[in-house]
């Protein structure tokens, strides 16, 4: 499996496409102006391997903040994680 991410502490957000929660986030994300580099998962097997290794999980979005991660979350659950990170 090639590794997607080869940057240590870098922000990568794994996006499906048509997931309306992916949207929300990534344009909170841009409101904020916070960067994470987009990583599609839909149609890209390697990726979608990186993103099921980093969080045990399927479910997209998936955060990887510097090496803490958050999965299959909302705006709701990303605000408070972003709560002092920023």
């Amino acid at each position: 499996m090639a590794k997607i991410s080869l940057m240590e502490n870098e922000r990568i957000l794994y996006v499906k496409n048509g997931c309306p929660w992916c949207v929300e986030v990534e344009e909170y994300l841009a409101e904020k102006g916070i960067a994470v580099r987009r990583v599609v998962v839909s149609g890209n097997r390697d990726a979608m391997e990186e993103m099921v290794a980093l969080s045990g999980q399927s479910k997209a979005p998936t955060l990887d903040w510097d090496g803490e991660v958050l999965a299959d979350f909302g705006v709701d659950e990303l605000v408070p994680f972003l709560n002092g990170r920023i």
